[in-house]
């Protein structure tokens, strides 16, 4: 439970509360004379007691988290799973292949089949599969895998094992997997769990054991408190309720409250404690001191928002380990936003309007857009380059802006509208370039003309409702909008996958970071701590290559053309990266031998290199990336390949791995300055143009005469169909399908051809936003607001 914290700081359980309900739960245990019996009865009333009240502390992104580790360490220490086959399962890295012998399977899932095929239960496996397709295609294609049986000899397999087959085959279904793995090894009860009704909640309570409600957007808890206040006549009409709402100058209040309620016997409710950080210290110890010799009846709720980083986190420890910790959050998903959206509003609002026809219509679009916009960020970078808070507020002025113009003008001001709520309303909180174009996008397609005419379709199946009361708007969604999936928000079905890959991921890393890392293990365990950890620097210093010198390779021309300062640049970049890395693993090389004191940094590392991540000295110097460590230094060994090929005779590759360069932009303004210096062009009215081949890198052996051939690049939310040389519809499972070679060059801008083409923004990572490169232009059949709508992206990495 205490690892909890290393998840959200918000996560604080005290030794004090574990006993209580530890003691509570052996008080509810049935008594059975058998010793056995009894024990085992215990054991389990201990376990579900401490997960249920653990649990109602979480979010629902965590709780799965919470419930597999319990799990393993429980499987773990009762040796009923292997612990470097588990090891394996959290660690075991992912080297996508050229090319995948089996229709089915992607090259990156068969790079994950392959690595699983070198241990030894596993020896075969991509064998079989290739000379077993049928079986094997049927299970990838499941709508539900983690139902299916392994077929053949497979089947026979531990449910851990079964684990990490399905890792590699279906990433994205992992958490269903880890959802099946814990109801058969502890018990339906555990997935199925239900909240615990407030009122029970309520009795575990006390004058020094507040109950802190952890803050999710549209959601009031203290409704939960006011109805049970009234049922023990607890309210502020009889002045034994008091509600203080944080914020400047009511820290008096507040404490003069406290000190009042705890001998009188009342209940006080703190909001947003996360409003006052400099004074929560003083409520620590006045929640403390006000707690004794307190009236019985005394009770403190409190409400506060967990920070948007570990770093920014403000509430006291001692606060969070005493009190009772509630999260509430709102449904989600399109259908129960926009019924949210509705809710903000009545029929009044409908009525108000002299163009109530026109306002209802354009209101009900409004509203679907606030539904939208808000429930695509739970898509992450693939929504929204950054995570705004949209909120009703936003709504309910755009609403009232709609009336306001439509009762002042003759005409629907189109233009207007769209300006002021994508720019204005909802744009200011925009602060990307990109997202602002989505914005406009969304606005351009559902406030048009068509919705008069009861031909506007808000997502492909859902037409914009005709003219009808606030009530009949509601059962209009429950009839007619569609069962939740990415195609409402215009993005791929693709886009689920990938955030249920995202969600899979992040999760087995979390585990992988609890893991207790002590320096001893149990007998047949995996490696402990420490011998893992130098196993890693060890090999690590053998496939390190040596900096490079760059007075030899100065002195190999006299020439300084954009290409050869670039390559210079590079080298340098690599040169500091490799001396960082080789000198931290030697200095942490003698902290383990015990010949230097360990420093803080050390740690930091060390803890860096157990887990499998890039640790953060290395990756200042380098460049953003997402990979884990094997994978990052795998790219690092390539662009050193790449680079000593480059630095033999200065000329430009080939082709150019574009992916591996420390500077991308600079090599693309390279481009730009070779061109213009050969035409005597002036920079800044030129810009890059894109022609994307039918080729692959091995196919050229020589650079192009004018501009550049690069490599590594993948697409997100669509694909390139080569054969036609469009953007076309990306294929199902195939997240971000590899691009051929392209042909970057530098033109004129007003030569530019720009007819029939998608702006297309260029990415480090998935992760978007600040890893921003270029933007090149891609030839399109289709409008570009499709591929707007649906977050078309290249991307160096995946």
């Amino acid at each position: 439970i205490n690892d909890l914290s290393k998840i959200n700081p918000m996560y604080q359980f005290s030794l004090k509360t574990f006993i209580s309900v530890f003691n509570k739960a052996m008080e509810r245990a049935e008594w059975d004379e058998d010793v056995r019996t009894r024990v085992h009865t215990l054991t389990e009333a201990i376990t579900y007691s401490v997960f249920l009240y653990t649990s109602q502390g979480l979010f629902e992104r965590d709780k799965l988290t919470f419930l597999s580790h319990t799990a393993f360490q429980i499987l773990l220490k009762q040796g009923l799973i292997d612990a470097q086959e588990f090891d394996f399962l959290l660690r075991f890295n992912v080297e996508a292949c050229k090319v995948s012998p089996v229709s089915f399977l992607s090259p990156r899932a068969w790079g994950a089949i392959k690595t699983i095929s070198t241990i030894e239960d596993f020896s075969g496996l991509d064998k079989d599969m290739e000379s077993s397709p049928k079986r094997w295609r049927k299970i990838v294609e499941s709508s539900c895998p983690e139902k299916e049986r392994l077929p053949q000899d497979w089947k026979n397999k531990s449910s851990l094992q079964k684990l990490i087959i399905l890792k590699a085959l279906r990433p994205d279904r992992m958490t269903y997997t880890l959802r099946n793995f814990v109801e058969e090894s502890m018990g339906i009860k555990y997935v199925d769990a239900a909240r615990l009704e407030f009122d029970k909640l309520y009795e575990d309570s006390g004058p020094s054991t507040p109950v802190f409600f952890i803050l999710s957007p549209g959601v009031d808890p203290l409704k939960d408190v006011e109805k049970l206040g009234l049922k023990l006549g607890f309210s502020i009409d009889q002045g034994t309720l008091h509600n203080v709402s944080l914020g400047q100058g009511q820290e008096e209040v507040a404490e003069r409250v406290l000190r009042n309620a705890s001998k009188l016997g009342h209940w006080v409710i703190l909001q947003n404690v996360h409003l006052v950080a400099r004074w929560l210290s003083s409520l620590d110890a006045l929640l403390e001191t006000a707690a004794v010799d307190s009236h019985p009846n005394y009770r403190v709720f409190i409400t506060g928002q967990p920070a948007p980083s570990p770093e920014q986190h403000v509430i006291p420890r001692g606060i969070l380990e005493n009190a009772i910790k509630i999260t509430n959050e709102p449904p989600t998903g399109m259908n129960a936003s926009l019924h949210a959206a509705l809710n903000n509003f009545c029929q009044d609002t409908l009525d108000m309007c002299s163009r109530e026809q026109e306002f209802n219509s354009m209101f009900f679009s409004l509203c679907f857009f606030h539904a939208c916009v808000t429930e695509r960020r739970k898509f992450g970078p693939r929504g929204w380059n950054h995570n705004y808070p949209f909120s009703t507020g936003d709504l309910t002025i755009s609403a009232s802006v709609l009336y306001n113009y439509l009762e002042a003008n003759t005409k629907v001001p189109w233009e207007d509208l769209c300006y002021l709520f994508g720019e204005i309303m909802y744009g200011g909180h925009i602060t990307d370039g990109w997202d602002r174009r989505l914005c406009k996008t969304y606005l351009q397609e559902f406030m048009h003309p068509k919705m008069f005419e009861g031909e506007l379709f808000l997502c492909p199946g859902f037409l914009a409702p005709p003219f009808m009361d606030y009530s009949g708007y509601h059962s209009y969604i429950d009839e007619h909008l569609p069962s939740e999936k990415p195609t409402l928000y215009g993005l791929h079905p693709n886009a689920e996958l990938e955030c249920l890959t995202v969600t899979s991921d992040n999760l087995l890393k979390t585990l992988l970071e609890l893991q207790p890392q002590d320096s001893t293990r149990g007998e047949g365990a995996a490696q402990s701590t420490e011998e893992k950890v130098k196993s890693v620097i060890e090999d690590i210093l053998d496939k390190l290559p040596e900096e490079y010198n760059m007075a030899e390779i100065i002195t190999k021309t006299t020439k300084r053309s954009p290409y050869i300062l670039f390559c210079f640049q590079e080298c340098e970049c690599m040169n500091l990266l490799l001396a960082e890395i080789r000198k931290s693993l030697n200095e942490l090389d003698l902290g383990l031998k015990g010949e230097l004191t360990i420093s803080s940094s050390m740690e930091t590392l060390h803890s860096a290199l157990f887990n499998d991540s890039v640790p953060d000295s290395w990756a200042r110097l380098a460049y953003p990336s997402t990979k884990t460590l094997a994978q990052w230094l795998n790219d690092v060994m390539c662009s050193c390949r790449e680079l000593d090929s480059w630095t033999q005779d200065l000329v430009l590759p080939a082709v150019v791995w574009l992916s591996g360069l420390f500077n991308p932009q600079s090599f693309l303004t390279a481009v730009l300055q070779s061109i213009a210096r050969k035409n005597q062009w002036p920079l800044d009215e030129m810009t890059l143009t894109v022609d994307v081949t039918k080729k692959t890198k091995d196919d050229f052996g020589h650079p192009p005469r004018e501009g550049a051939y690069i490599h590594g690049l993948f697409m997100e939310g669509a694909r390139w169909d080569t054969q036609a040389g469009v953007l076309s519809e990306a294929l199902l499972r195939d997240l971000t399908p590899a691009m051929p070679v392209l042909y970057v060059r530098a033109v004129p801008a007003e030569e530019q051809e720009l007819r029939n083409t998608y702006e297309c923004p260029v990415y480090r990572t998935k992760q978007r936003g600040p890893t921003y490169v270029w933007t090149l232009h891609l030839r399109t059949k289709q409008p570009p607001a499709r591929w707007i709508v649906a977050g078309v992206a290249l991307l160096l990495s995946v």
